[in-house]
């Protein structure tokens, strides 16, 4: 970063340390952000690494309405608890190196409920929008936090002045599908290099509708919500996955405080428990009928039923990765809006938990002859299970519960309502 314009030789450096001692750190954040000064740097090294001059955090309006347009919002709870360590020893002191931020130039959001993201965007951020505010919003979350506030945007009303939001993702969650997808945790920054160098792209999405029993599960799964309708349609965005079957069941069942002090490794252990029950049995074979819409040039959709009553696991993604090194989708691209379906059949354990490494060695499982694998617009998918517990979807880390005999349909194209900030 420049010093200062009369002493164009000097530059501020700026640097994560992974190499400082963060073990008494009860987040254990990979590192403190820290800088020095350098004199007549390389011009390449300056053209490598200054942050062009049209970054997200640059793009605050005139406040004479008396709102901020930069906001941060730290999610307290999302992954492991490190949220809030970021903020204060990372994201906090570089923000003070990169623009003379008073207090009175942002405003800093901590989530205080699993709804506290939800609330902020409908009432501050669409609000915002829709007066044609350019907005830049730094995310310490996980996708769920990224979910929550694509929801919100699309359950409002977008007026014709409508400006989208710029979301710096810095990835704190506990499988981050999104941000390794997308590129933006290549490194040991925790997202910081990507909100410095990185520029707009839009955050492609997939719309989920639902039969009209369905609910939104809360608080552990102990509690439900209504679903956003449209026209009386139950209905849920999502930037990352639809799923039903293994993935969709372990991410339910790992989705309590006692599980998440486990990060990442949370979906193993529920997986395990799923692939492998204690009384010595089979997984469960999924009971349903799935028909996938396959792209086409036909005016009328033409679905296409998958031939087997029961399944194992059924999933369309947007992104390439659902946590580091699990590439689900080796085909995907980031930001590629590109919805594709992977799916197989009920197997015993042994099978699935071959099949699940191969998908961490590369995404060889895609050439499994056991797996199907490819490129669609939509998926459908009819429930015939008889227990609740085998009818719940997974939206971007969100758990669906879809009634007795109910359904649920995918499809991609949807219009986007924010860019995400990557490297290009």
């Amino acid at each position: 970063m420049p010093i200062h314009a009369r002493v164009p030789d000097d530059y501020s450096v700026l640097y994560i340390d992974s190499t400082t001692d963060v073990k008494h750190n009860k987040a254990s954040i990979p590192g403190v952000f820290k800088s020095f000064v350098a004199t007549k740097l390389p011009q390449q090294f300056v053209h490598d690494y200054q942050p062009p001059g049209n970054a997200c955090w640059q793009t605050r309006q005139d406040r004479a309405d008396g709102y901020p347009n930069l906001h941060i919002v730290v999610s307290t709870g999302s992954g492991t608890g490190q949220a809030q360590a970021v903020w204060e020893q990372m994201l906090r002191p570089m923000l003070q190196h990169v623009c003379s931020l008073e207090t009175k130039d942002y405003a800093l959001h901590f989530t205080t409920s699993e709804y506290t993201v939800t609330d902020l965007t409908r009432d501050t951020f669409l609000t915002q929008a829709n007066r044609g505010v350019t907005q830049a919003i730094i995310l310490l979350s996980g996708d769920g936090g990224m979910v929550d506030v694509v929801n919100a945007l699309k359950s409002g009303q977008q007026s014709r002045s409508y400006v989208k939001p710029s979301v710096a993702l810095l990835p704190l969650g506990t499988g981050n599908a999104l941000a390794n997808s997308a590129g933006i945790i290549g490194d040991n920054t925790m997202g910081l290099k990507t909100l410095l160098q990185g520029s707009q792209k839009e955050l492609p999405l997939f719309c989920a509708t639902f039969s009209p029993g369905a609910r939104l599960l809360v608080n552990e799964g102990r509690d439900e919500r209504p679903l956003h309708t449209v026209d009386g349609t139950p209905l849920a965005h999502g930037a990352v996955v639809c799923s039903w079957g293994l993935h969709a069941s372990l991410v339910a069942n790992s989705d309590s405080a006692e599980y998440r002090k486990f990060g990442a490794e949370r979906f193993g252990m529920a997986a395990k428990d799923l692939l492998f029950p204690a009384n010595g049995s089979s997984p469960h074979p999924y009971k349903g009928k799935v028909s996938v819409l396959r792209p086409s040039t036909n005016a009328k959709d033409d679905w296409q039923p998958i031939n087997r009553g029961a399944h194992g696991y059924v999933l369309v993604t947007l992104v390439s990765q659902l946590e580091k090194g699990f590439t689900i989708s080796p085909a995907s691209r980031p930001l590629d809006g590109k919805l594709r379906l992977v799916h197989f059949g009920p197997v015993i354990g042994d099978e699935a938990m071959d099949i699940m490494k191969k998908a961490y060695d590369g995404g060889k499982h895609a050439t499994d002859e056991r797996v199907g694998y490819e490129e669609i617009e939509g998926v459908r998918i009819h429930f015939e299970e008889e227990e609740e517990r085998w009818r719940k979807v997974c939206v971007d880390g969100k758990i669906v519960r879809v009634e007795k005999g109910g359904w649920v349909e995918v499809r991609a194209g949807v219009k986007g309502v924010l860019d995400l900030i990557v490297r290009q």
